[in-house]
C-alpha cells in the first residue's frame, strides 16, 4: 500500500448552496458536494479513482513539494 498527501481547496459555489472541491496538484480532478463534508468525501473518491487510473497506465503521480495548510480565521477587532 502506498500513501499520498494532496492539498485540496473547497470553495462555496456562488450559484447554489453547494461546495466545489479540487486539488491544485491534480489538474482536472475535482468534485462537489452539498456540504463541506460531502465535498471532502466526494473529493477523496475522485482522487482515489484518479490515482488508480494514473498508476494503472504507468503515469507518474504528481506530488506537491510544499504541503500547505489553509484555514479561515474569524477575529473580533475593537471599534
Amino acid at each position: 500500500m502506498r500513501y499520498f498527501t494532496f492539498e485540496i481547496v473547497i470553495e462555496k459555489e456562488p450559484a447554489d448552496e453547494g461546495y466545489l472541491a479540487y486539488s491544485p496538484t491534480l489538474p482536472g480532478c475535482f468534485s462537489n458536494g452539498r456540504t463541506i463534508e460531502d465535498a471532502k468525501r466526494s473529493m477523496r473518491e475522485a482522487i482515489q479513482q484518479h490515482l488508480e487510473s494514473l498508476l494503472e497506465h504507468g503515469d507518474p503521480v504528481p506530488q506537491n513539494e510544499q504541503l500547505v495548510h489553509v484555514e479561515e480565521l474569524t477575529l473580533a477587532v475593537p471599534g
